[in-house]
């Protein structure tokens, strides 16, 4: 050993202390909080972090950038994660397809439709790949589904409730932001100048059916950052389907608030760009699947088994 009581060769191999802590830095780089992190594998929020710092000391490089209320992940951060991603998915595959050989039949699923645009459609091949004999069905919408009164087998909901007859499983937190096309943020001179919003149109998802033109989550991102805007003396356009707001940012019609694990591609691409830097806000909703504690067949194990390895470590 040397002075500081660490092997010489400590960098040389992952042994099965580094794979533990490679388990809990995948969770909190996934949510981007060490307290989602802590929650999802039923240890402390202090003991994530010390095993994600004593990663960093193992490793000799830094994974996260920290700061007030948020982290980042740092360019090799965002390596190790894409690197620990794809393992995870091998492995998960792998056991899936010995674990669930022979089953065949219909499954339908009932999506929320951001959640079948951008999660579900893009991967949909692959599961097909995978279960050539399970026939999927999706249908999409955003209302709360009677699994007793429709065939659904399982259902994926964007909210901050939980049904107590249904037992569900959490997919994916989420933090919103606002978002333009690159030439609408240079026309309403927007970048880090948040007063200037008040010049724009605001593009609104409203998910009530009855279209009750609230300003829900431009009023949470504003109140989170102590932002005071009159909503109802600016340029506002509603739609009830959020993709519809993004799809209308993405035409240059004004500024939407983006749900970042959904608009990632098209902020990676540049179609979308985040005006205002370092202004992600948590939001109390969040991804989320369910399924009937009544009926039961091993294709719903299955779908949610894919749903997590191929969907979330994509």
């Amino acid at each position: 050993m040397n002075n500081e009581g660490i092997l010489p060769n400590k960098n040389r191999f992952i042994n099965r202390y580094q794979l533990s802590k490679l388990h809990t830095f995948e969770s909190v780089a996934r949510h981007l909080s060490f307290a989602l992190a802590a929650e999802e594998l039923c240890i402390s929020p202090s003991a994530v972090s010390h095993q994600i710092n004593k990663l960093e000391e193992e490793l000799n490089f830094k994974l996260f950038k920290r700061f007030h209320r948020r982290i980042t992940l740092t360019h090799d951060g965002k390596n190790l994660f894409a690197i620990v991603k794809k393992s995870l998915n091998i492995l998960n595959q792998e056991i899936l397809e010995i674990k669930n050989k022979g089953v065949t039949g219909a499954l339908t699923i009932y999506s929320c439709p951001s959640f079948t645009r951008e999660f579900l459609i893009p991967k949909l091949s692959q599961f097909i790949n995978y279960y050539p004999h399970i026939t999927l069905n999706i249908i999409s919408g955003n209302n709360d589904i009677d699994f007793s009164q429709y065939p659904i087998d399982l259902a994926i909901y964007y909210d901050s409730l939980h049904h107590d007859e249904l037992s569900c499983e959490h997919l994916i937190s989420e933090t919103i932001i606002p978002v333009c096309t690159p030439n609408y943020a240079h026309q309403h001179n927007l970048y880090n100048n948040t007063e200037n919003l008040k010049n724009c149109v605001l593009l609104h998802y409203n998910q009530n059916k009855f279209l009750d033109f609230s300003f829900d989550e431009w009023q949470t991102w504003a109140n989170h950052f102590s932002l005071s805007f009159d909503f109802n003396k600016m340029q506002n356009m509603l739609f009830d389907h959020s993709d519809h707001s993004v799809a209308a940012a993405i035409n240059s019609a004004g500024v939407a608030i983006g749900r970042k694990q959904i608009i990632a591609e098209y902020i990676d691409s540049g179609q979308l760009v985040e005006p205002f830097s370092d202004m992600e806000a948590p939001c109390a909703k969040r991804y989320y699947i369910c399924k009937s504690q009544e009926k039961y067949n091993p294709k719903m194990d299955i779908f949610i088994q894919w749903l997590k390895s191929y969907v979330l470590y994509a």
